[in-house]
């Protein structure tokens, strides 16, 4: 049985990244750029006004000034006239700055009558102007591969008239529950059934990270149903499967994936919730089996599946970094097992506080609903008392915002 570490490592270095693909840039956001970007051109294109002002000569205005206004550029306009001494050109913010001109006045800072404008302070050369290839020099690599596309990327992109992009493809994922005891939803719930909810939230997990869930249905607790099913799953880039995967003589997982030719790489991980977790290849895609409980679901693949469907659709940062957290009450386990502690966090005087979430059975799915962050307990302890930092990665995407 590998440790939590060893399973994670061994996942990662058995996937690698899928193909590649051109998409509009407005479908590019959340997926990973697949070649360097380079600028075709300069950045700004041409010196520019970067305030609604006057253009002048920083010699003419080394003291207070009255100057001339022999002209006018409007954003998107043409630098007609050449600014001669003496004089002012009125100009509005991203205008061409005109021959002659090395200074931008804010209007703020002036005062116009009758045809002339008095600057009222002394001028520094080159202020307020936004100069050609400032920002970006053509031939720069503007965004590399490997960068995750965000509105900020959108933004060069659609500066240099990028309309489409090449990315890393989105992985397809299948998701199979098995079970008897399951029902779909929107069905009747009668004595002794539950409905699946475990794939409807594999598959929000596996949209949340930008991936294309496929939601196969239910296998039913026989051989037919599960190999049928199974065959369908296997033809996406990812396939999860959920329960049936211990040692119970209805648990059929592992062996219809076997005989479908599945290699089976580890059985069990030494963590909690999710110890009865396996993992397989078939033709270089992943398979994983994880527990049918929804708590052990819902944390093995935040930490086993996550980071490996991220490294197929090109994502260079797969696993979410760790911050220190303090404990607030005691907290006991057996050794021998990694815990995941699902904790409530606080951030007071600079730092964060974990509070447990509530009764860590893996039967309570409760607190996974208040959980803000899994605490990552080793599996060499056995006591943690109050006021020791933990490991904590933080699962809510908008934690540290404020509430209004």
């Amino acid at each position: 049985m590998p440790t939590f570490e060893e399973a994670r490592s061994i996942i990662l270095g058995s996937v690698a990244p899928l193909g590649t693909e051109r998409v509009a840039l407005l479908d590019s956001p959340g997926m990973v750029i697949a070649e360097d970007i380079i600028a075709p051109w300069d950045m700004p294109g041409y010196d520019n006004s970067a305030m609604d002002g006057f253009a002048v000569r920083a010699d003419d205005c080394l003291e207070k000034a009255n100057l001339r206004i022999i002209g006018y550029i409007p954003a998107g306009g043409v630098a007609t006239n050449r600014l001669e001494t003496g004089c002012a050109i009125k100009i509005m913010t991203g205008a061409p700055v005109p021959d002659g001109c090395d200074a931008i006045v804010p209007f703020e800072e002036t005062e116009e009558a009758d045809g002339h404008v008095l600057i009222r302070e002394d001028v520094r050369a080159r202020q307020h102007i936004r100069f050609q290839g400032e920002d970006v020099r053509s031939g720069e690599t503007i965004i590399p591969a490997g960068t995750l596309i965000r509105p900020p990327e959108v933004s060069m992109l659609a500066s240099f008239g990028k309309a489409f992009v090449p990315v890393w493809r989105k992985a397809r994922v299948a998701i199979l529950s098995t079970g008897d005891e399951l029902i779909e939803l929107g069905q009747s719930l009668e004595p002794g059934k539950i409905i699946n909810s475990n794939a409807l939230s594999l598959a929000a997990a596996v949209k949340e990270i930008g991936a294309h869930p496929v939601i196969l249905g239910i296998a039913m607790d026989n051989p037919e149903s599960h190999r049928e099913k199974m065959l369908e799953g296997l033809k996406a880039d990812a396939f999860i499967t959920s329960a049936g995967v211990s040692a119970g003589d209805r648990d059929l997982v592992r062996e219809v994936l076997a005989e479908l030719g599945v290699e089976q790489i580890f059985w069990r991980v030494d963590i909690k919730p999710g110890g009865p977790t396996a993992y397989g290849m078939k033709e270089g895609k992943p398979v994983f089996s994880l527990p049918g409980n929804p708590v052990s679901t819902m944390v093995t693949f935040e930490e086993l599946v996550r980071p490996a469907l991220l490294k197929m659709m090109g994502h260079r940062r797969v696993i979410k970094p760790f911050v220190k957290a303090v404990l607030q009450g005691k907290v006991r386990k057996k050794p021998g097992k990694v815990n995941f502690l699902r904790v409530r966090l606080a951030w007071e005087n600079g730092r964060y506080l974990a509070y447990s979430s509530g009764d860590q059975n893996t039967g309570i799915l409760k607190t996974m609903l208040l959980a803000d962050a899994m605490a990552k307990l080793p599996a060499d302890r056995t006591e943690f008392a109050p006021g020791e930092e933990v490991d904590v990665h933080i699962l809510c995407s908008n934690f540290d915002m404020l509430e209004e």
